[in-house]
């Protein structure tokens, strides 16, 4: 069991977690307080947005790509001076990002799902060299969204549908040349695949909302381990440290009611644990 987190307040929606690996610190998101922060050398930084923010890539050691409810905006670290780089769904007031990540490519995938979960409202897109492409629609909860060390694949989850796919990379430009396929299947047991991570043997890490825990699947999609968490709403592992062998695990305490509080007190918690595993740097984005 997991037990040990960072010493700060606890999200609604903890999401997104970015080892960045030139500050070498943590950032995450709290999507519905419309917040990103940064846990660096014990200090704990804030910015606040007008809207959700899910999900942001690295562009060099001062400026991010942030994913809002409606664009992706460039945003300087130190002057909080933000840019906007391409709308995302801007005239869709009734979506918003979830999951996203960079890939080996510089690219940069991105989801959208409904305010409210809406079936099949979500799709999932990228951006790549100043084109934002949708590479998948009628999603209700976009997940997963992650890499294989040989960039051979990427994967991407329904949380409602319980199912991770995989699909294949064109490995000159990152852009998918086949249909995805499904890599796992978890309806038989009832599990809900949100965020995850690859690790550097090309593992897949996969938090699993609602079920208190973390699972590590094989390239095959075979069950390797579980990891357990003393708070139900699990949402994403991400690889940090100055090894890249401390897990960073997001939560939430979104919809508990009293109860459900006081039987998790730390709902909303970001959790860490050291592995024998070594995770990957985060991929750069490129303008």
């Amino acid at each position: 069991m997991i037990n040990d987190y960072l010493p700060v307040d606890s999200s609604d929606l903890g999401e997104g977690p970015l080892w960045h690996p030139k500050l070498k610190s943590l950032f995450w998101f709290d999507i519905n307080s419309f917040k990103m922060h940064n846990w660096s050398n014990s200090k704990l930084r804030t910015w606040v947005f007008p809207e959700p923010v899910s999900a942001a890539g690295w562009i060099d050691e001062e400026h991010l790509m942030v994913a809002t409810a409606s664009s992706l905006t460039k945003l300087a670290l130190s002057t909080d001076t933000r840019e906007l780089i391409i709308n995302l769904e801007g005239s869709m007031i009734h979506t918003r990002s979830n999951d996203g990540r960079a890939d080996p490519w510089g690219g940069f995938w991105i989801s959208t799902m409904g305010l409210n979960a809406e079936a099949d409202a979500g799709s999932i897109y990228r951006f790549y060299k100043g084109e934002l492409r949708q590479l998948h629609q009628n999603i209700t909860i976009p997940n997963s969204i992650c890499f294989s060390p040989d960039q051979k694949f990427g994967y991407f989850a329904d949380t409602r549908k319980m199912k991770i796919w995989k699909q294949k990379l064109d490995q000159s430009n990152g852009w998918p040349t086949h249909d995805p396929i499904i890599f796992i299947d978890l309806e038989s047991q009832g599990l809900h695949p949100d965020g995850s991570v690859c690790d550097s043997e090309g593992y897949l890490w996969n938090a699993q909302y609602g079920a208190s825990r973390l699972a590590r699947y094989s390239p095959n999609g075979q069950l390797d381990q579980v990891i357990n968490f003393p708070v139900s709403q699990v949402t994403c592992p991400a690889f940090g440290g100055d090894s890249l062998n401390t897990i960073y695990t997001t939560s939430a305490y979104q919809n508990l009611n009293s109860n459900n509080l006081k039987a998790e007190p730390l709902a909303g918690k970001i959790f860490y644990f050291q592995s024998e595993i070594t995770g990957l740097a985060e991929y750069q984005v490129k303008l």
